[in-house]
């Protein structure tokens, strides 16, 4: 599947409910198309199913934590997936060990919870920044 021409295609691993609606909403208003997955697990299998332009990762989550599917996806253990594909993290935890814990597993970048949308903004703006112009089809 291609990437959509007026938005990213966006992966959000996100294991609250609330959550996982608010952040579509907002990249749905912004013309991101998102795709939703509950834990590290799901993340993996959906990047193995398709290309995405960004995941925003939740750190802690059920069945795998966002820490090791990054740590996966940078190793190459994911079929199709680009290992070098920008990985934000989703975290309340704001200490600088934490986002140096983040920074460590090998994401990109890293987003406080609750969610400010315009830090969100300037974080897909900056990452999209070096993504690879799709070619005319």
């Amino acid at each position: 599947m291609d990437q959509p021409r007026n938005g990213l295609r966006i992966l959000v691993a996100e294991d609250n409910h609330i959550n996982r609606r608010l952040i579509s909403k907002v990249l749905e208003r912004m013309g991101h198309p998102a795709l939703l997955v509950e834990n590290g697990q799901e993340a993996l299998d959906a990047l193995a199913d398709g290309p995405f332009a960004m995941v925003l990762m939740d750190v802690q989550m059920p069945v795998m934590d966002g820490l090791e599917a990054t740590r996966r996806i940078r190793a190459g253990e994911v079929a199709c997936a680009d290992p070098d594909i920008p990985i934000i993290a989703l975290t309340a935890h704001t200490y600088d060990d934490d986002r140096e814990r983040c920074l460590t597993a090998g994401m990109t970048d890293h987003l406080q919870k609750p969610i400010d949308i315009g830090e969100l903004r300037r974080i897909i703006s900056r990452h999209a920044a070096f993504l690879p112009t799709p070619s005319p089809s």
